[in-house]
């Protein structure tokens, strides 16, 4: 039997703990799969209450991270300290003393992908993330390895579980944002502080790593358009099923004439569509290939077993390429020479189909002015919807366009936005559909 490949993990919180139960009490099973163990060495946590909460086995846990990372023994370091500083460092001395490295930690490889891609490479070593997207799903597997045949077109994902609860129990109950997200937070969904979720930066820090797994080179985050989901009313989610729709916060990209769309923002997405049918806190990413066509990757988008599951799959492929001496498949799937600069199309060039939803004044001839106003810019409206009931003496009236041009649809809005009829500002959400 070849040897044991030994494994250290800094970390230990909700997924480090994960990560090292699934080690421990599944050890028999990875042998079975590997043929050699799979050896948990050290855990190195800062908070010795919290170490001695995992029932390690003696001489595992360690309060010093320094000793893990100098540790002869120890093959494959897992990073799970969270955040882009010491994070950071942590994972540039691994590599510094010939480790390879595991993490869950999204913001670190958007941030800092291209430093670290860059040193493994130098040192000979191996740099795996998992479980940085999707939690349990193997989406940045499959895309690194059973999409080589393929040129990807496009994916489509719901990547932030918090996001995706929220907007499911506003459209099931027709309950307010901030009275969904204090639920959430009661049932440990959300955060103390939400803000990285409901407003899309986590979903844009997901959305870089699987851009530049999918297409080959390199995006920043400033590149991202991003929009959460603050601004959302239940009002809209019921007006998005009278249109036959679903609203989702989604990652978009695609390739579009050689240019990367590369967005986050509500999306009414068609009922039919599997994606309309991901409710609550779980994930789902849709990726388009040239050959295969469309394919959907679901399952549970974090938490500590799904997570750890991504985790301890990494480290098993990586013990597996130790034990073989392999070097293994590139951390973004194309060889680091060849991965190019992207060209990302700006958000004013996109072209959507458009949900808006303005309050008027309930007077003759304000759809005319209105229409108008569309038709100035070259939008053609599909469908209109007004309210029968006036609120005092404003009405709703919601329009559903034909596909448009974002800048095109942004300056009707500007000069809509000016007229004395208008009495709030417009609800404007993208629409991912075939147009009628």
């Amino acid at each position: 039997m070849t040897k044991a490949v030994n494994i250290g993990i800094i970390g230990a919180g909700t997924v480090g703990g994960g990560t090292a139960s699934i080690l421990l009490e599944n050890a028999g099973e990875i042998t079975r799969r590997t043929g050699f163990p799979v050896t948990l060495a050290r855990v190195a946590e800062r908070d010795e209450a919290r170490l001695k909460s995992l029932d390690l086995p003696e001489g595992v846990g360690t309060t010093d991270a320094a000793q893990l990372l100098a540790d002869p023994k120890v093959d494959i370091v897992v990073e799970l300290v969270g955040g882009t500083g010491i994070a950071r460092d942590f994972t540039l001395q691994a590599f510094a003393n010939g480790k390879h490295v595991v993490t869950a930690n999204k913001a670190l490889v958007a941030a800092h992908g291209e430093e670290l891609f860059a040193a493994a490479a130098r040192a000979g070593v191996q740099y795996r993330f998992e479980a940085a997207v999707g939690g349990g799903i193997p989406i940045l597997r499959a895309v690194r390895e059973s999409f080589t045949g393929d040129r990807i077109q496009g994916l489509f994902g719901i990547i932030n579980g918090t996001a995706n609860y929220i907007l499911t129990e506003m459209a099931e109950n027709g309950t307010d944002f901030a009275d969904v997200l204090a639920e959430a937070q009661e049932l440990g969904y959300a955060e103390a502080d939400p803000t990285y979720d409901v407003e899309g930066n986590d979903t844009a820090h997901k959305l870089a790593i699987l851009i530049g797994m999918a297409f080959g080179g390199q995006v920043s985050l400033d590149d991202i358009y991003t929009e959460g989901i603050t601004g959302i009313r239940p009002v809209d989610l019921a007006y998005a099923e009278m249109f036959g729709c679903k609203l989702k916060l989604l990652a978009i990209a695609k390739d579009v004439d050689g240019e990367i769309e590369a967005r986050v923002h509500p999306t009414m997405v068609p009922e039919s569509h599997l994606l309309a049918r991901v409710d609550g806190v779980f994930n789902a990413v849709a990726v388009i290939g040239d050959r295969v066509g469309e394919t959907l990757f679901y399952g549970q988008g974090a938490g500590a077993e799904a997570t750890g599951s991504a985790v301890v799959g990494d480290v098993v492929d990586l013990a597996r390429q130790v034990a073989a001496g392999s070097t293994g498949v590139p951390p973004m799937a194309f060889q680091q020479a060849e991965r190019k600069p992207l060209t990302i199309r700006p958000m004013a060039r996109i072209e959507s189909i458009y949900y808006l939803h303005l309050r008027v004044v309930d007077r003759p001839g304000v759809l005319a002015d209105i229409a108008g106003a569309f038709g100035r810019h070259g939008i053609s409206i599909a469908r209109v919807i007004q309210d029968s009931q006036s609120s005092g003496k404003t009405v709703s009236l919601v329009v559903m366009t034909h596909r448009a041009v974002e800048q095109s649809v942004q300056d009707a809005l500007a000069e809509i936005s000016k007229m004395d009829c208008v009495s709030e500002p417009t609800t404007l959400i993208r629409v991912e559909a075939e147009d009628d």
